[in-house]
C-alpha cells in the first residue's frame, strides 16, 4: 500500500473511497504493492463516470486477476511449468520427459469440464479487461508511470511473488529483467515523470490513452486461442494426451508408461506414443458454432484496435517512455526504431489482414489452386480436424475462387520491417 509522505493524509487517503483523480496518483504504487483489488470497485464506478484513469486501473486488475486465475488454476492441477503460456502447456511444449514434475508437489484431480471451465473464466476475464481498457479512450488525456517489473503477481497461489511474477513476463514473456526491452533511454522532451536510476536500468514506461487501446488489443490476443479451443470438443484429446501437462492429476492416461527406452530413453516410446494419440485426436467437433465465428469477429477487433491505437500515438505531442511511440518519438527498444514508413506498412498489413478476414482475399493452400477461404472456415465449420485441413482434403468446403494472398500482398511489411517483422508484430499487437 502507496506510503503517503504528508502523514496526515494516510488514513483519509485510504478509508475512504477514491474519487476522480486519486485513482491515477494510487495506481503505481497498489500495483507494486499487490493492492489494486482494493479499489477496484471504485475504479468501475468511476469508470462509468467517465474518468479514464479508473477504467484504465479496472483493465489493468482485470488483466491481472484472470492470469492469476488461469495459472494459479494450472498450478492447483500439477500443470508442470505454471509461468508456461497456457497454449504451450495445452499442447505439451515441456520437453520429451514422459513423467515431467510438476511444480506442485501435491496436485488435485482435474477433469476436462473443469479445465474448460478455467479456460472460460480466463476468456471471458480477458475480454472485461479489453472493455475497461477500449473505455479508457475517451476524452481527457493521462500518463501514469509505471514499471512493470515492479507489478508483481502471484502465478502460483502460495501468496509471494518470484521474479519472474510479473506484468512485464506477462507482455514480453521475458523470463528476467536482464532480458528487458526497455532500457534506460530517457525522454528528451514533452512531460517526463520519471527519474531514472542510475545504478539499474529505468524500465519504467509511461502509460497513456494509446496504452489503454494497445491493452485492450492485447487482451483480445490473449483470448482468441482459448475462445478457439473452447467452440470445440476437445475431450478426446484431453484424455489421450493432457496427461504429459497435468502428470499428476489423475487423467485417465496417467501412470500407464512401459519402462521401454526405444528411442531417447527411460520412457521415450511412451512419449512418443502419447506425441502420436495427441495428433490423432486433433479432430474437434464444433460444440458451439456462435463461439467460433466470434473468433473472426475478435480478429476484426484486433485489427480495429490497431488502427485506433496509431491513431492516438501519431495524434501526440509529448515523449515520455512510451510502449510503443511514434515516428517523432522515442524507441525503448534498441536496434528497432519506429519510422513513417514502417507505420505505413504496418496500416498497409492491416489493410490485407481485414481482406483475408472478409473473404476477399484467400489463404494459399500448398495442395490446391484455389485459396481457403478463411471466413467461410470460421463462419461455418462444423469440425476441424488439423492434419486433413493440411493434407488437404478437410479444406475442400473452405476452398474458392478469387485473388489468393502472397508475397506481394505483404510487400510494405516485407521491405519496411524486413527480418524484424515478427518482433514488430508482438510489439504492435
Amino acid at each position: 500500500m502507496r506510503r503517503w509522505m504528508i502523514a496526515t493524509g494516510l488514513l483519509t487517503a485510504l478509508a475512504v473511497p477514491a474519487s476522480a483523480g486519486e485513482i491515477g496518483d494510487q495506481l503505481a504504487q497498489r500495483l507494486y504493492d499487490g493492492t489494486l483489488g482494493e479499489i477496484a470497485e471504485e475504479a468501475h464506478d468511476l469508470c462509468y463516470q467517465f474518468d479514464t484513469e479508473a477504467c484504465f486501473a479496472r483493465g489493468l486488475h482485470e488483466l491481472i486477476t484472470s492470469y492469476e486465475g488461469l495459472s494459479q488454476a494450472m498450478y492447483r492441477h500439477g500443470a508442470t511449468d505454471p509461468s508456461m503460456p497456457v497454449m504451450g502447456m495445452l499442447l505439451g511444449m515441456g520437453g520429451f520427459e514422459d513423467e515431467a514434475t510438476p511444480a506442485n508437489p501435491d496436485p488435485e484431480p482435474l477433469t476436462y469440464e473443469a479445465l474448460r471451465d478455467i479456460l472460460d473464466a480466463f476468456s471471458r476475464g480477458m475480454s472485461g479487461a479489453s472493455i475497461y481498457f477500449q473505455m479508457a479512450d475517451m476524452e481527457g488525456d493521462f500518463v501514469i508511470p509505471i514499471d512493470p517489473f515492479k507489478v508483481r503477481i502471484d502465478l502460483d497461489g502460495n501468496g509471494t511473488v518470484g521474479e519472474a511474477e510479473t506484468l512485464a513476463f506477462l507482455l514480453t514473456s521475458l523470463r528476467n529483467r536482464d532480458e528487458a526491452i526497455f532500457f534506460e533511454q530517457s525522454a528528451p522532451s514533452g512531460k517526463v515523470k520519471t527519474k531514472p536510476d542510475a545504478t539499474e536500468p529505468d524500465t519504467t514506461i509511461g502509460f497513456d490513452n494509446a496504452d489503454a487501446v494497445w491493452l485492450a488489443g492485447y487482451s483480445t490476443i490473449a483470448a482468441v486461442p482459448v475462445e478457439l479451443i473452447l467452440a470445440h470438443d476437445f475431450s478426446d484429446f484431453f484424455d489421450a494426451y493432457l496427461h504429459l501437462v497435468f502428470p499428476g492429476a489423475d487423467l485417465p492416461m496417467q501412470g500407464h508408461n512401459p519402462l521401454g527406452d526405444a528411442f531417447l530413453g527411460e520412457g521415450s516410446d511412451a512419449f512418443f506414443a502419447d506425441l502420436i494419440a495427441g495428433i490423432h485426436t486433433t479432430n474437434f467437433p464444433v460444440e458451439d458454432p456462435e463461439r467460433l465465428a466470434g473468433v473472426l469477429e475478435k480478429f476484426k477487433q484486433i485489427t480495429a484496435l490497431s488502427r485506433r491505437n496509431w491513431e492516438l500515438i501519431l495524434a501526440e505531442t509529448d515523449d515520455d517512455r512510451e510502449l510503443v511511440p511514434s515516428p517523432s518519438q522515442t524507441s525503448m527498444i534498441p536496434g528497432m526504431a519506429v519510422t513513417q514508413e514502417v507505420v505505413n506498412a504496418w496500416l498497409a498489413t492491416l489493410d490485407t489482414v481485414d481482406l483475408v478476414l472478409e473473404g476477399e482475399l484467400l489463404v494459399p493452400h500448398w495442395r490446391f489452386e484455389q485459396g481457403f477461404d478463411l471466413k467461410a472456415y470460421f463462419t461455418t465449420a462444423t469440425r476441424t480436424d488439423l492434419v486433413l485441413l493440411i493434407s488437404g482434403s478437410a479444406a475442400l468446403p473452405y476452398l474458392a475462387d478469387g485473388p489468393i494472398a502472397d508475397a506481394a500482398s505483404f510487400a510494405d511489411a516485407n521491405e519496411a520491417l524486413g527480418a524484424d517483422w515478427l518482433n514488430y508484430a508482438f510489439w504492435f499487437n
